[in-house]
């Protein structure tokens, strides 16, 4: 069965004051929230701290926004699977596009990020999505597909989170329309060894079009990068109807 999996990717936002208070609104917020929903903060490696603390024995899980392939080593600016676990974080952002256009992500160094975070028990959230260039020559299905076949080798699909953004959508304000979004999403389900893998949509989600996208069937949940915040925007997509 297909777990319904909602995130908020914070970027380089908040503090750690700001994320306490920003949990100060959020929280009280999930009491009517269904039980099948997974909702997962990724947060600034500076915050995972505080949150830990501040999420012990709540519904809420912690996510961060990158991880190193390496366990340890000469590798500045970079963080271990055990440095996350150590303070319970349960998933990991592989892939973003912005690490793959801001940083040299490419597919070789994803797919090792993502075997790295399987190595040490988190669950990652693979990320992957066209430009606008690409979708407007038709070649979004080839461009995922490549992602896919390079990104999952020897990956397992069972502990695995894949998140459909459409570059072009991202932070732009432009949502992809859902049935295209269901559609590619769908694509993606296809080429999968395993047909339960959730698959998340992101780009521009918000509170004003979070029922729509989750009334699709083939998605599974969102990647929220700006609505999630704002704890009261948050709690909207995660409460969503």
């Amino acid at each position: 069965m297909r777990n319904i999996v909602i995130a908020g990717n914070w970027k380089m936002y908040k503090t750690q004051r700001e994320s306490s208070e920003f949990l100060q609104g959020f929280m009280p917020e999930l009491g009517q929230t269904p039980e099948d929903r997974e909702v997962i903060l990724c947060t600034p490696f500076t915050d995972l701290g505080v949150m830990s603390k501040n999420l012990q024995n709540s519904r809420v899980q912690l996510g961060a926004q990158n991880i190193h392939w390496e366990d340890e080593g000469a590798y500045t600016g970079e963080i271990s699977g055990s440095m996350l676990t150590e303070i319970d974080v349960r998933y990991v952002i592989v892939g973003h596009s912005e690490r793959r256009q801001y940083f040299g992500e490419t597919d070789e160094t994803v797919n090792k990020r993502l075997l790295a975070a399987q190595r040490h028990g988190l669950i990652p959230i693979l990320c992957v999505g066209e430009t606008k260039e690409q979708r407007d020559l038709d070649q979004t299905e080839a461009v995922i597909t490549k992602q896919l076949t390079k990104d999952l080798v020897d990956v397992d699909q069972q502990q695995l989170v894949i998140a459909y953004e459409p570059i072009w959508a991202i932070g732009t304000g432009d949502t992809c329309q859902t049935d295209e979004a269901n559609q590619v999403i769908g694509m993606i389900r296809s080429q999968l060894k395993v047909a339960d893998v959730s698959i998340q949509y992101g780009g521009s989600v918000k509170p004003n079009n979070i029922d729509e996208i989750m009334a699709q069937p083939e998605i599974d949940g969102v990647l929220v990068g700006g609505a999630s915040l704002e704890a009261q925007s948050f709690a909207r997509i995660v409460n969503y109807q």
